[in-house]
């Protein structure tokens, strides 16, 4: 196995983890195979638990890993699907070595960071490095590591100790080292400052690893005398990066000329790209962009493939309480959450879709966010919530679920990811409308069922079911037991609608009958799942692809023309 080593230095947040994906492209359009691993020096076991104004997004695998959001970028990049042991995090190492600890495993010996803290380290990478995560036989050619944080932070301290161990146990023509470090501009003359490269270098040095290349960031292009400077001082090669990357690692004569046509193509069709797209996006963390990544990263899909640009006015939902504020967008896509910060605001979001035919997509929350405004504003039971906001409401249309065959999480815990099968009837079955039918014959190739990625706690209530149903919010998607709740739509028909009052099991109806009028509305859809962390350049989510058609007017065109030749 070859090592890929990406480090850090002078500060954090250069976007190591962009270098490391565009270094497993590179290589990939090499004719290479390539697997990635993520190293958080963090005590937390995973990302689950933690804050996205903390940490950014938590990304969902298909194992049900909760980890951090470069994992998205590996996957989006490489077009893999990796598992939660590619996240490596101080937490799970500990753990792992005191569960043996406290089994006898280390027969009497004192355990200590070297050698069992180390030695646990590089087991795990080299035993996940092997797992083949491209759905080929066999294990990969390169495998990526990015080590989160800085050089010289203290926690990752025991991780450069392992890697160093592991670069001399692997031999110089299997490890490579690349070291993303800061150039800064100073303003008063302008001149491009090396000094803070080298001596994070020089740390670097001290603890046992040389970079083979620098990956600079600066806020202009490098200078020739500052790149000959940093060669000089750093001992490193100037410019053609993949070459240097293959020549250490001894992989010249089977690589392939990098084959990055589609990559080039995607590029410049975004740089030449005029017209562009409104999106609402009306969220609980809209003051970190990057607690939305992999929803941004699915709009730009998306829209790069209907040849506009995204334009996102970012809503903070908790701003969002005028009943009479209006969205001055496109579309309305409303992410997940958890907590009832804000709830309200979503609300007003959904509502203001709903009513005024604006296309709008909930996910997860968003989704549960829907249900709410419809009981409220169409049934008229003005204290319908849900039980994660209300746990007193008279009627839960979402509930807590923790029964059945997919996951269970106790009450005192936070998470509730998971992936399974999502079961859409086919299209003409009963309350199946066109639109989502369609669009998921357009992605999953007429499939009967779809694998997503969940991350939620609370269901809608089962039965709750029939009278939204009536009223004409048709549940079109469903998991195998056909009691979870996977995707809605508003269809779009004149019904009857009844007066309702909830007994101690859910609803009773009495025969009070109302003739509702539901608008032709041009996208209107819920899910419980995550599309965004499936979606892929080149390969838009069929339902972030719908919304930006819709929002612009295309969907029934694109339908006509695509329903016959999918």
């Amino acid at each position: 196995m070859k090592y890929v080593l990406v480090t850090g230095g002078v500060v954090s947040g250069l976007g190591k983890g962009v270098t490391a994906s565009s270094v497993g492209v590179v290589l990939k359009a090499c004719g290479l195979r390539v697997t990635s691993i993520k190293i958080d020096p963090y005590l937390n076991t995973d990302a689950g638990t933690m804050s996205p104004f903390e940490h950014g997004e938590v990304f969902v695998l298909d194992d049900g890993g909760e980890v951090d959001l470069d994992l998205g970028n590996y996957e989006r990049f490489l077009d893999v699907r990796l598992t939660k042991n590619n996240n490596i995090t101080t937490g799970k190492i500990y753990q792992s070595v005191l569960e043996k600890e406290r089994k006898g495993d280390y027969l009497g010996k004192t355990v200590q960071v070297v050698p069992h803290i180390t030695d646990a380290i590089k087991n795990w990478i080299e035993s996940v490095a092997v797992i083949p995560v491209d759905g080929k036989e066999g294990p990969a050619d390169v495998c990526v590591i990015e080590l989160g944080g800085t050089v010289g932070d203290i926690e990752s301290m025991p991780f450069i100790e392992a890697l160093r161990q592991l670069s001399f146990s692997v031999g110089p023509d299997n490890f490579c080292l690349i070291h993303v470090s800061l150039i800064p501009v100073l303003g008063v003359v302008g001149e491009q400052k090396t000094k803070p490269t080298q001596h994070s270098v020089r740390e670097l040095r001290a603890l046992g690893l040389t970079p083979h290349l620098l990956a600079c960031r600066s806020a202009q292009p490098l200078l020739e005398n500052t790149k000959e400077k940093l060669s000089q001082f750093c001992h490193v090669p100037n410019q053609n990066a993949h070459h240097s990357i293959l020549k250490q690692l001894n992989l010249l004569s089977i690589a392939a000329p990098p084959n990055l046509q589609a990559w080039t193509k995607r590029a410049e069709t975004y740089d030449n790209l005029k017209n562009s797209v409104r999106i609402a996006m009306v969220g609980k963390y809209v003051g970190l962009a990057d607690s939305y990544l992999s929803v941004v990263k699915a709009l730009l899909h998306a829209c790069i493939a209907c040849s506009l640009k995204p334009s996102i006015d970012w809503i903070a939902a908790s701003d969002l309480e005028d009943e009479s504020a209006k969205l001055n967008a496109e579309c309305v896509l409303v992410p997940g959450g958890f907590g009832d910060r804000g709830v309200g605001g979503m609300i007003l979001a959904a509502k203001y879709a709903r009513e005024n035919n604006i296309p709008y997509l909930g996910i997860c929350l968003g989704m549960q966010i829907s249900v709410i405004e419809f009981a409220r504003s169409v049934l008229g039971l003005k204290r319908a919530n849900s039980n994660e906001f209300d746990s007193e409401t008279p009627n839960p249309v979402v509930i807590f679920m923790p029964e059945g065959d997919y996951f269970y999480i106790p009450v005192d815990q936070s998470g509730g990811s998971y992936g399974h099968k999502v079961i859409i009837p086919p299209f003409g079955a009963a309350f199946c409308p066109a639109t989502c039918r369609q669009l998921v014959d357009l992605r999953y190739r007429n499939a009967e069922y779809v694998d997503e990625r969940h991350r939620h706690r609370y269901e809608v209530n089962p039965e709750a079911i029939g009278v939204l149903e009536e009223a004409g919010l048709k549940f079109v998607g469903k998991d195998e037991t056909g009691k979870r709740m996977e995707i809605l739509e508003l269809y779009s028909l004149s019904v009857v609608c009844h007066v309702t009052k909830l007994d101690l099991k859910f609803f009773c109806f009495l025969r009070y009958p109302q003739i509702l009028e539901l608008p032709s509305h041009p996208f209107y859809v819920g899910v419980q799942f995550h599309p965004e962390f499936k979606s892929r350049p080149g390969r838009p989510s069929a339902l972030f692809l719908g919304l930006i058609l819709a929002a612009t007017k295309q969907l029934e065109a694109y339908l006509n023309t695509h329903q016959n030749g999918c």
